[in-house]
Parts: structure tokens; sequence; C-alpha cells
């Protein structure tokens, strides 16, 4: 009986964060459909105010809302499943852990867009979902745990493909420089949320 209790109260916390994590990541999937059909409505035209305008001192400002808007419902399909699956595996781990490699992944993206990017403007959520991904794939490596590991594998191998998206080879209008930043940001993020290991103490030191 005890041992039951105990194993439902470790279950507990997992499952009330699992189900905050439904429910912040999907809200903000939401916002994103929300703002994609007052987007369509207006004929896409929040694109050129809003959307990123590379090595613009108004650019600047656009970081802060790239990300949330898309070409079209098709574009915004597409980030869709991995925005939410990355994003909530994220979030398993704490809404600090979430907020700060989401944040770090949407500065990565933008900066490295306004940077480097090309004559067009620039928007969409692919540089977050490269961010968490990239978050995903080595933050178990920071942290020395193997769970975190084997599901960075698990992860690579079956959304891997899509790190060529960081790479100067796309055509068209999809922007690498977006993935790179993107996932560059999650790469922080995880540097900055390892634990931090203790410093040993002095040589000839006393330890209390």
């Amino acid at each position: 009986m005890l041992e039951a209790f105990k194993g439902e109260r470790r279950r507990g916390p997992t499952a009330a964060l699992a189900r905050q994590g439904l429910l912040v990541v999907g809200s903000f999937v939401l916002l994103l459909y929300a703002i994609e059909i007052l987007n369509t409505l207006m004929l896409h035209s929040l694109n050129g105010i809003f959307g990123l305008r590379p090595r613009t001192p108004g650019g600047l400002l656009d970081i802060l809302t790239f990300p949330l808007l898309h070409a079209n419902l098709a574009h915004l399909l597409s980030n869709t499943l991995p925005l939410f699956i990355f994003g909530f595996l994220v979030f398993l781990s704490g809404l600090r852990v979430f907020v700060t490699a989401l944040a770090s992944s949407w500065l990565g993206s933008g900066v490295v867009v306004w940077l480097i990017g090309g004559f067009n403007v620039t928007v969409g959520a692919s540089g977050l979902v490269f961010g968490l991904f990239a978050f995903l794939l080595v933050r178990g490596f920071f942290n020395r745990n193997w769970g975190q590991i084997l599901l960075s594998v698990v992860l690579f191998l079956a959304y891997g493909g899509i790190l060529f998206g960081v790479l100067p080879t796309m055509a068209g209008y999809v922007s690498w420089q977006a993935h790179l930043g993107g996932a560059a940001g999650g790469v922080l993020a995880a540097l900055m949320l390892r634990p931090r290991r203790p410093r040993p103490a002095p040589s000839g030191a006393a330890v209390t």
C-alpha cells in the first residue's frame, strides 16, 4: 500500500506537468492559427508589416513578431506537428525550461536572419521548431542524463532529416538562416540550463 501511494505521488507531478504542457503548447499553436486566419483575411498584409526585414533598424523589432506569421496556411500546417511535439517534450522538463528554450530559439533565429538573411521578408515558426529540436538533441549530453540521451536518439532517427534545413542549400523562399539561428539558440539554451557542478574545495580547506 505504501509503495503504491509513493508511486502515485511520483506520477502526480508528471501528469500535472503533461496537462500544463498540452495547455500551454496547444494554446500557442492555436494563437498561430488565429493570427493566420486574421492575416489571410487581410490578404497577408501583416507579413509586410511585422515580417523580419534583414539589416534594417525596424527589423530589430520584427524579431519579436516574425515567428507568429506565416506565408500561408500550408506553411503553418508544415510547422504545426513538429512544433507541438517538440514543445510538449521540452515542457515536460518544466515551464522555466520551456520558456528558456523557446526564447533562446526565437532570439537566435531572429538575430541570424537579421544579420545574414536574404532580401525577402522572413516569416514563420520553423526557427522555433529547429531550436526546440536542437535543444532536445543535445540537452541529455550536457545533463549526462541517459533517459534524455535515449530520447534524443529516437528523435534523431525520426526527424533527423530536417537538420539539412540549416544548410545554405535550400532553394526558394526557405530561410535556412532562421533554421540555423534557431538551432544555435536551442543548443545555447541547453548549455545555459545544464546542471552546475559543485566546485572542488581548495586543497587543505576545511569542509563542513
